[in-house]
């Protein structure tokens, strides 16, 4: 996706209208949105998975997101949006065939040329299945250029699993390993693991090459923290573990000052952070 412009030999941001094509309920609170540009000739592929656009309503504001599509798919942008203020209320009112405005994209995504050959551990919790949803489809369309791919997804039920059908559908297909659990599942009818996603870890440890792995990780803090004391069991390096920290972000370059954390932009030098460049900034993790 290109979003961005030269004018007058300098960088600015122009945001581009979109049209929404599609939308649906991912949970009680958070909904898919498929979005098309007007001109079609803006999208190419040139963004890295785990980089976020910025979505604007004319009288209104605006508001970062993750993308949740990978640049392999051109046609379109997709999103996973949670409803938790003023702008994403009025994003939730908007009809199939509404305008909304992009721009971007902004940060530093997951290099995935850089991961050819190499193993991959990708492990998603809560509101993180939206980034990392980008690298897994983008691995499934160049599987040919990973070794062994594994991917394990928490929630808190079954209920609150974002893509839960499209999760199943890859367990399913079985092109990327694929591991789901629920922390409690009230239902009786969950038919994949009851518990934390960390419970998920015995199903691959046998089979992780610790020379040959890169761990990529996004989810709530308390994710974090334990996935990581997991992952270090296996003696992953600590710049082999990836994780897509996104804080506050609002102008998505490093002007406004609200991602600065331990003198460090999140929008400009992440999201993505190995764990070795933040394993002691705590306000990160």
């Amino acid at each position: 996706m290109t979003i961005t412009t030269k004018e007058e030999g300098e960088h600015t941001y122009k945001a581009h209208p979109a049209r929404i094509v599609a939308m649906k309920d991912l949970t009680s609170d958070t909904r898919y949105f498929k979005i098309k540009f007007l001109d079609e000739s803006i999208v190419e592929e040139n963004y890295k998975p785990g980089q976020f656009a910025i979505m604007s309503l004319p009288g209104v504001g605006e508001a970062v997101f993750s993308i949740s599509s990978p640049p392999t798919r051109t046609d379109f942008i997709e999103f996973g949006i949670r409803k938790v203020g003023s702008f994403t209320e009025a994003l939730f009112n908007l009809k199939v065939g509404d305008t909304v405005y992009l721009r971007g994209p902004y940060g530093d995504g997951f290099d995935m040329e850089s991961l050819k050959g190499r193993d991959l551990i990708i492990v998603s919790g809560g509101l993180g299945a939206v980034p990392l949803r980008s690298v897994l489809l983008y691995v499934e369309d160049r599987r040919e250029e990973y070794d062994q791919v594994f991917f394990l997804n928490g929630a808190r039920s079954p209920a609150d699993m974002l893509y839960k059908a499209d999760f199943i559908a890859m367990a399913q297909r079985d092109i990327v390993e694929t591991h789901l659990s629920v922390d409690k599942d009230d239902t009786g009818e969950w038919p994949y693991n009851e518990g934390f996603v960390t419970a998920l870890f015995p199903k691959i440890t046998n089979r992780v090459v610790k020379e040959k792995t890169t761990a990529i990780i996004c989810g709530p803090p308390v994710m974090y923290k334990n996935v990581i004391k997991e992952l270090l069991k296996l003696d992953i390096p600590k710049d082999q573990i990836l994780m897509t920290l996104e804080r506050r972000m609002k102008c998505g370059q490093g002007h406004c000052g609200h991602c600065a954390i331990g003198g460090r932009y999140t929008c400009l030098e992440g999201p993505v952070f190995t764990y070795y460049d933040v394993q002691h900034i705590k306000e990160l993790i």
